[in-house]
């Protein structure tokens, strides 16, 4: 067995509704539907797939214990995953919306690469955007 894509993330949050904003406003994906799950959260989607899914921290933990799963404190700058990529296709388009939010980047480009955006998420998770044109 192979995997061959990645379904989505879960973004743990405090402010579910800052996260929910920045990946909206910033990487310009769209909120959509949820089912009625047993915390709160919203699912951000990038055209038909919902990428990105928030739940807010505290009730997703109590709901994880239920199941028999630990979500441990976050202790900030560490964690497992040490960022999330997504694809665009217009760096300028990129580059607008992340300094009309206001984020703070860091960009690279190499002969044969992509260009990469960097930036962080409201909760600390570095998020790369890939633009190859």
């Amino acid at each position: 067995m192979t995997v061959t894509a990645i379904e989505h993330m879960l973004v743990l949050s405090d402010d579910a509704e800052r996260t929910r904003d920045f990946y909206r406003d910033v990487l310009g994906l769209e909120i959509g539907d949820r089912p009625p799950l047993e915390f709160p959260g919203y699912w951000l989607y990038a055209g038909a797939k919902a990428v990105v899914h928030v739940a807010d921290r505290r009730t997703y933990a109590a709901h994880a214990a239920g199941l028999g799963m630990t979500v441990p404190e976050r202790d900030p700058g560490v964690g497992p995953v040490d960022h999330i990529a997504f694809t665009a296709d217009d760096y300028e388009a990129v580059m607008d919306r992340v300094e009309r939010n206001g984020i703070a980047a860091v960009t690279l480009a190499g002969p044969g690469r992509p260009r990469q955006v960097f930036i962080e998420d409201p909760n600390g998770v570095r998020v790369e955007i890939s633009v190859r044109s």
